[in-house]
């Protein structure tokens, strides 16, 4: 999951397949590369074919572009960027079309810049969140976040980056799910608090913003949390500490179950901190 912090963008998921076939229709350089066959297969699909026929024919045209070679996907961005920069002095581009633009300045002759047309464009503002599924395409793309991710061993990279990728593994394990990600705002839980509940056990995030001279009190959940103080300097007092310890921005704290905290903010600025621990739902 992924909290905003600032004005933030990401791609995350598969588009809807009426946009996808926009694209093949509209983006000849990604037709190209993903051929003939499986562009016409994936063009004919219907949604009522069934789950598994959309998705069978996604996978297979996200694949073949992803393992185009190297040769044929620097050709095809270097005609896209051609074509849209002629295109853009008879008309606006799209959000999308300026996005490409954008990544293959940061990312020259990438196979992610073409990706990119596949996916959901999102943009959250401060304080909205979004959550991602096991094995579901995502890539951040601009501004702050709060991460917070269940333990993996398993982090699969295929474009849109300098480090190691492994392409093939990545197109093998993904979902191929076409559904436009829920946006979170969080859910007041107590004065200050707010509470962003993804729908899986693993965990939840509180977000806390506290005046100067204002004070919080956190009951005690089953489960262990991991504070951060993001911003602003205070005081943190649990049941086990006779006296309160200082905390400033950058400052983890670990807190035990069943265990009362209390936040009291003492700087100029608003203190802010982020709570992470296990999902209340799986202690119902």
């Amino acid at each position: 999951m992924a909290i905003a912090v600032t004005e933030f963008r990401a791609l995350c998921g598969f588009a809807g397949i009426e946009e996808l076939k926009d694209v093949l229709r509209t983006v000849p350089e990604v037709e190209d590369l993903v051929g003939p066959e499986d562009a016409a297969k994936l063009l004919s699909v219907k949604e009522y074919h069934g789950v598994n026929e959309v998705k069978s024919s996604l996978c297979s045209a996200f694949t073949k572009l992803m393992m185009a070679n190297k040769e044929a996907v620097s050709e095809a961005i270097a005609k896209l960027i051609c074509r849209l920069d002629a295109e853009s002095k008879v008309r606006t581009l799209t959000e999308k079309e300026n996005l490409v633009l954008s990544l293959e300045k940061q990312y020259p002759e990438d196979v992610g810049v073409l990706a990119a047309f596949f996916f959901n464009y999102i943009k959250l503002s401060p304080g909205e969140a979004l959550y991602i599924g096991a094995n579901e395409p995502h890539a951040y793309l601009s501004g702050e976040c709060i991460e917070c991710m269940a333990t993996s061993d398993n982090v699969v990279r295929a474009g849109l980056t300098p480090k190691y990728r492994d392409v093939q593994t990545l197109c093998s394990m993904l979902t191929y799910k076409q559904v436009f990600p829920e946006i979170l705002r969080g859910v007041p839980v107590e004065p200050h608090v707010r509470r962003y509940t993804p729908p899986f056990d693993e965990f939840e995030v509180d977000c806390c913003s506290l005046p100067s001279g204002e004070l919080v009190v956190i009951s005690p959940v089953p489960g262990p949390s991991v504070y951060l103080v993001m911003a602003g300097e205070g005081e943190i007092q649990v049941d086990s500490m006779p006296e309160g310890e200082k905390s400033k921005q950058g400052d983890v704290f670990f807190v035990p179950a069943h265990t009362e905290v209390k936040f009291s903010a003492s700087g100029p600025e608003c203190m802010l901190l982020y709570r992470a621990g296990v999902n209340s739902r799986f202690f119902s």
